[in-house]
């Protein structure tokens, strides 16, 4: 099985450390634009592996998309980064341009590929990944959702102040500090709702805190986060290399679901060998239907802004 990332920054270098050490495939190909820092990552990552003890090869490559060659999937992260005080919105004349060229070259070399996104505004450039390619819905998946879910429960644990990977939490909507949705009344303790154990005060909290998490790292980190967001698109590959078929938030492409046509916005799917084999439908009360209404929209006027690249 074998994987190409395109971009070795921060993310995308993350997300094959991850994949390598855990075995999750065989072959990992780094590609970036600037000369030798695709190598020089992998390079890196290799004198991992007696240490670690991995078996993946990892190798990188200066925009020589022949070395991606079969790839099973290919994950896009390349793009500027966020910096402090700039909304995921203001990247995206910069960012449609370069995810429609990688998403061109990638599928002359690997046409049965299925794409993850990851670069920014990711709801955006997931629905330019698919609108540019004419692929199979299935075959395009934003990573959000994933992310934010993880950013959820990692609130609720400090909240709660027990482990995280007893904790069961979903955020859906847009990838944004204002379009993300997470869904408190639905996330649970050991199987028993956090409204057991938190005030309604306690959980607004945590939403708020969620909805900003991203904002809140770049404002300490100078840029965006690397190691939550690069785990969370090695957590999605495993589930389509392996077939594990989880429940995972992702933007994908709605045709009626959720009462929404022709966008691409995050709610849960089963994720396998196909890419996404299912959208789920999980009930939304009216408050969060309407939430996800104005999450929608919101999506919606970014994606105008393709006009001129589409």
């Amino acid at each position: 099985m074998k994987v190409t990332i395109v971009g070795a920054g921060n993310v995308g270098a993350t997300c094959a450390d991850v994949i390598s050490y855990r075995g999750i495939a065989s072959e990992v190909v780094l590609i970036d634009i600037k000369e030798g820092f695709a190598e020089g990552k992998a390079m890196d990552i290799m004198q991992c592996a007696t240490t670690t003890g991995f078996n993946t090869k990892v190798v990188g490559s200066t925009n020589d998309y022949t070395k991606t060659a079969g790839s099973d999937v290919v994950v896009i992260t390349s793009g500027i980064p966020r910096k402090p005080g700039m909304t995921r919105e203001e990247l995206i004349g910069i960012n449609a341009g370069i995810v429609k060229s990688v998403s061109d070259n990638v599928l002359a070399h690997s046409p049965n590929a299925i794409i993850v996104v990851v670069s920014n505004p990711m709801d955006t450039m997931t629905y330019l990944a698919l609108k540019a390619t004419g692929l199979p819905k299935n075959r395009v998946i934003g990573m959000g959702g994933a992310l934010d879910s993880s950013r959820f429960k990692y609130f609720l644990s400090q909240a709660l102040d027990k482990p995280s990977n007893d904790i069961q939490g979903m955020v859906i909507g847009g990838h944004g500090d204002t379009t993300m949705i997470p869904l408190t009344r639905l996330a649970s303790y050991n199987g028993s709702p956090i409204s057991n154990f938190m005030s309604q005060e306690e959980m607004d909290k945590v939403a708020a805190d969620t909805m900003v998490g991203g904002a809140t790292l770049t404002k300490l980190l100078g840029t965006s986060a690397w190691y939550a967001p690069g785990a969370s698109v090695a957590y999605l590959v495993d589930s389509i290399l392996n077939d594990q078929k989880r429940m995972i938030p992702c933007s994908v492409m709605l045709e009626g679901e959720y009462g929404q046509n022709d966008i691409c916005i995050g709610v849960p799917c089963i994720i396998g060998k196909n890419g996404v084999e299912e959208i789920v439908d999980i009930k939304l009360n009216e408050a969060e239907k309407a939430l996800f209404e104005k999450s929608a929209d919101a999506v919606r006027n970014m994606n105008e802004a393709l006009s001129s690249v589409l």
